[in-house]
């Protein structure tokens, strides 16, 4: 569990020194909003409160695809990765580290993200601050999983930009579909259907459970 510390430690007090990614995938989905706000047609408060999950968790997912592209990308220089996949005892700590930076980073962005979306839409989300933070939680921690997951196969690829797109997006399918449901209900004031958050929770564990069993053979791979 050292390990995975050691390498969350590093990944954060790295971003905290250069802010790329986060600054990146705050831009990013910042004119995301802004773009929705002037495509979209003129609505009533009610009906953009309907719209509202499918917009924000678009932002959320392409966001984070900016992020995760660069979450191993750091690492190839001076072959950093093979100094990874010699850390002591078990390398699904390496993964685990590497996936809760990557959380931390991209809740961060989120956060930021849902205020602006509130403010531009003119939606009350300060009521279901509580429901909304553990969907959003949720739906993060799958992507955070399987998004480095992924992130690491297709890091020393020719073609990772478009690569990891390409297989994250249809693993990411039962995330949206339980986060989308959970959330419209969080935005609306109703109780989080008991399916989708059960969902959301198998995922993750589903994610987290193969990103550390199978971590090890594909940095061995690399």
């Amino acid at each position: 569990m050292n390990v995975a510390w050691a390498i969350l430690r590093k990944d954060l007090l790295g971003e905290w020194r250069s802010r790329d990614r986060v600054v990146s995938m705050l831009i990013f989905a910042l004119l995301m909003a802004v773009v929705f706000f002037f495509a979209l047609p003129d609505a009533r408060g009610e009906d953009w409160t309907g719209l509202l999950p499918g917009l924000l968790w678009t932002a959320y997912v392409f966001m984070s695809l900016l992020g995760l592209n660069r979450s191993f990308a750091l690492e190839l220089e001076n072959d950093a990765l093979s100094g990874l996949a010699l850390a002591p005892g078990n390398r699904g700590f390496v993964f685990l580290g590497k996936a809760l930076a990557n959380f931390v980073l991209i809740s961060l962005v989120e956060l930021v993200t849902a205020a602006v979306f509130a403010v531009l839409f003119d939606v009350d989300l300060v009521g279901a601050a509580p429901s909304l933070a553990l969907v959003v939680g949720l739906g993060t921690f799958g992507i955070a999983a399987i998004g480095t997951l992924l992130g690491a196969m297709a890091v020393r690829t020719r073609f990772r930009e478009v690569l990891l797109p390409i297989l994250l997006l249809p693993a990411l399918f039962p995330v949206l579909a339980g986060a989308v449901e959970a959330t419209r209900a969080a935005v609306s004031a109703l109780p989080l259907p008991f399916q989708a958050v059960q969902l959301l929770i198998v995922i993750d564990g589903i994610y987290l459970v193969v990103g550390f069993l199978g971590f090890d053979y594909i940095i061995l791979d690399e």
